[in-house]
């Protein structure tokens, strides 16, 4: 495990005993916890996207106002809802943030997860789809924003507009951040999703979840996943090594409030169905640290992927989860492998 960071769904709304957390709180206390955790020297803050919901649903003014807040920290989604998305729109935004950020950003992006609402990408204006669940209108637009931040050629210049320069040809969109292509990873849910992302070569994020359900355990459904990903990466020819991330609901347990909050939460994997499909839940790791490193050392996914986001109870507030990540970062994750990142050279950050 060479990095770690935190994957947060951002609810708000109300918390009980007639407590409220506003979309303002969320939002300026996941900036707070971002600043936190990039003293900590943890590696990355990623959010889930979701429309219609009391969640993060417009990521990228979180992701620059915490860019700009911070200094090494990964800024990322986990994932976007391609569905939802103009792509060129999303092409600008996404590259602005990540030269505001020197090169920090990790744009995670899929079909998205089931909604609140009924094909709510509809009401956004992207109709049309022939699939039930806007896979088609998802793989499209993604397919439009890759080329985007490619930098190809998407318009045709006007050599008499007295805004440019004369020249023919077809414009790209502007900005531009060179670095940020090798820094797009696609979520997949099953294997043929993880294939198809390593033969387009972006990374892969792997989240709790997977649309299989085998009676083959998660993490080890989750590290043939990562198999076919890698070896469709390496058939398709290209370069390098892809980053890999999964997620996980990770708790260490080294208070008395710890206790009250997760201790004999630690449950096994589950089966059940989701967005129509039977699939496979990974478990909930809860324990005291030392219980925590012989589990996690013995989590085949954990073991295959280079990054591993945390999924944090964010309605808990800033310092408690501060104190989950600092608990993790002294007492788990070295054991895994993994540095502080205050430790490291910023690097691969090419702008």
């Amino acid at each position: 495990m060479e990095r770690f960071g935190t994957l947060s769904f951002g609810h708000y709304g109300p918390l009980g005993g007639g407590r409220q957390l506003s979309a303002a709180d969320s939002l300026l206390q996941a900036i707070d916890l971002a600043q936190g955790m990039d003293e900590l020297g943890v590696d990355g803050a990623y959010f889930r996207v979701h429309h219609f919901a009391r969640q993060q649903s417009s990521p990228m003014p979180l992701l620059a106002a915490i860019a700009a807040r911070t200094e090494r920290i990964e800024v990322g989604t986990g994932v976007i809802d391609m569905r939802y998305e103009n792509p060129l729109y999303l092409a600008e935004e996404a590259a602005s943030v990540d030269l505001i950020s020197g090169g920090r950003v990790a744009l995670g992006v899929s079909r998205g997860s089931p909604e609140t609402v009924v094909h709510g990408y509809e009401a956004f204006g992207y109709t049309g789809s022939q699939d039930p669940r806007g896979a088609d209108i998802a793989r499209e637009h993604f397919d439009l924003f890759l080329r985007a931040i490619e930098g190809e050629g998407l318009a045709e210049r006007d050599p008499s507009s007295p805004f440019g320069t004369g020249a023919t040809g077809r414009q790209r969109i502007e900005p531009h951040s060179p670095g940020l292509r090798s820094r797009v990873w696609w979520g997949a849910g099953n294997r043929d999703s993880a294939e198809w992302a390593g033969r387009r070569g972006v990374n892969l994020m792997s989240s709790t979840l997977l649309t299989e359900a085998d009676g083959t355990p998660f993490d080890l459904l989750q590290a043939q996943q990562i198999d076919a990903f890698r070896a469709a990466w390496r058939e398709a020819g290209h370069a390098g090594e892809p980053r890999v991330s999964v997620s996980r609901s990770i708790f260490p347990i080294t208070t008395a409030e710890d206790a009250m909050y997760f201790g004999g939460r630690q449950d096994g994997d589950q089966i059940g169905v989701i967005d129509g499909i039977r699939s496979t839940f990974g478990k909930t790791y809860a324990a005291e640290p030392d219980v925590l490193v012989e589990q996690l050392k013995d989590d085949a996914a954990i073991a295959s992927a280079d990054t591993l986001m945390l999924t944090i109870p964010s309605q808990l507030g800033v310092d408690y989860c501060v104190h989950i990540l600092e608990s993790f970062a002294k007492h788990v994750a070295p054991s895994l492998g993994w540095k502080p990142n205050t430790e490291r050279p910023v690097q691969g950050y090419a702008i």
